[in-house]
């Protein structure tokens, strides 16, 4: 049995609403086990005997047919996430947003690492599958990287977490 985390992408904004009542019974009528919702922007964790890649097309494929959206999942084995958010290469200031963009397309780490930064705004870093990336608060959406991540092309490639929120995944 592994415990997952999976990361939906687009949950709660951009007219998809998904309730997390409704995200867990969608997940536990799958047949995964100890199921719990993290927060309202599509973070669930689940148990199971299933490997990542098939727990991913079985949430996709459950996501679209009772939300009628197109849903697309990250599912990562909680102690992958673990890994991920210990190794957090800036340094976390009450100043500063803490983003782990999780990407399942390389070419695109690739074309992200190769945007543009002013470093004395932002900074971003390969890891493992992700990018890392730290900005000022309030400038999230209007930097180079944030308008990089928002085309939409990217959709079902990436998903971004704040590193709070991947900490919680974790208790």
């Amino acid at each position: 049995m592994t415990r997952y985390v999976a990361l939906l992408r687009g949950v709660n904004v951009g007219g998809v609403t998904v309730k997390m009542a409704d995200l867990a019974e969608v997940v536990s009528g799958l047949g995964y086990d100890d199921v719990k919702t993290v927060l309202a922007s599509g973070n669930v964790l689940f148990t199971t005997t299933d490997a990542a890649s098939t727990a991913k097309g079985k949430l996709e494929a459950a996501l679209r047919e009772r939300f009628g959206y197109e849903a697309w999942v990250h599912v990562l084995a909680q102690e992958k996430v673990r890994a991920i958010a210990a190794a957090f290469p800036f340094e976390r200031t009450s100043e500063r947003h803490a983003y782990v963009v999780f990407i399942l397309k390389p070419e695109l780490l690739d074309a992200l690492l190769a945007v543009d930064l002013d470093p004395a705004v932002e900074q971003a870093s390969r890891g493992d599958g992700v990018l890392y990336w730290s900005t000022p608060k309030g400038s999230t959406l209007d930097s180079a990287m944030g308008r990089a991540l928002s085309s939409g092309r990217h959709k079902p490639w990436l998903t971004t977490r704040n590193l709070n929120t991947l900490e919680k995944l974790l208790l």
